[in-house]
């Protein structure tokens, strides 16, 4: 099963994967069932979970899928004593659960004048328990998990939490503030954590995706027959590579990040995986 492309050796290690049942965090979990490692993969959806845990059995890996919800810091427990019991102790945890909701979006770009009497979602409008779930699933969605496997790494050299963070994080995207604001404190929670864990043996680092095209967001980047929306024109514009990152271009980093060998003395960094779009103005 080792294979992957910096020779990653996780052979031993157990690696807890949130939001597993997911598209993105799916893969991150086949990645490191590949390059040896016993993958426990949480996510809400059991079934979802279940289905790509299977798969990478089916390939010669080991994995098992646990039910999840990680705003419950007592499931979050349960859940980790239960790995710990059937896998062994966490060496690695990605926490890859989150997203954003409807709620917490606004309609349009920009608030122009009569839009609080219109008939469209503006600022004003934004539900405030919606833009509490989305800070909350991502924010306390990553915090949670972290205290119920951190627990089994503390003292323990060679230990790795990689957080996932996003292109919102350092300029806001329009439309979404909940989502932009709840991925920049996951940005900072990253290095918080990495002074915070420096002495116990844990390296905490995250990735900062671009834009990547997955079945949470395909409604935002295409039309019902395919084609591109004006969003996703304005997207390619602003990344000077032109195009989407695909999930297997986020192996590399996230190898990296936990590779004690390759990245033994890097902690509280956030590495984007954009395509060039954090470095671009737009001129």
């Amino acid at each position: 099963m080792n294979k992957n492309v910096l020779n990653t050796d996780l052979t031993g290690k157990v690696a807890v994967v949130t939001g597993a049942g997911g598209v993105l965090c799916s893969y991150f979990a086949k990645v490191l069932a590949r390059a040896g490692a016993k993958v426990a993969l949480l996510d809400l959806n059991y079934d979802a979970a279940k289905a790509y845990a299977d798969e990478i059995v089916a390939e010669g890996g080991v994995a098992k899928a646990y039910a999840c919800n990680v705003l419950e810091k007592d499931t979050c427990y349960a859940v980790a004593d239960t790995v710990e019991a059937e896998l062994g102790k966490c060496d690695i945890l990605i926490n890859g659960a989150g997203g954003n909701n409807p709620r917490a979006t606004t309609d349009k770009e920009y608030f122009e004048l009569g839009d609080i009497d219109a008939d469209t979602k503006s600022f004003f409008d934004l539900d405030s328990a919606g833009v509490g779930f989305v800070f909350n699933l991502n924010f306390l969605g990553t915090l949670i998990p972290t205290q119920a496997f951190a627990r089994q790494m503390v003292g323990r050299e060679g230990c790795n939490i990689l957080n996932i963070s996003s292109m919102n994080a350092y300029t806001p995207l329009t439309k979404i503030p909940a989502y932009s604001g709840a991925k920049a404190a996951i940005s900072n929670f990253t290095q918080w954590l990495a002074v915070h864990f420096s002495k116990v043996g844990i390296r905490v680092n995250a990735i900062a995706p671009g834009f990547f095209s997955t079945k949470q967001n395909a409604a935002l980047l295409f039309n019902p027959d395919g084609t591109p929306t004006a969003r996703t024109g304005k997207i390619l514009a602003a990344t000077p590579m032109g195009r989407f990152g695909e999930s297997k271009e986020l192996e590399g980093g996230l190898l990296f990040l936990i590779n004690n060998k390759a990245a033994g003395f890097i902690t509280g960094v956030v590495l984007p995986i954009d395509g060039g779009f954090s470095a671009y103005s737009g001129v």
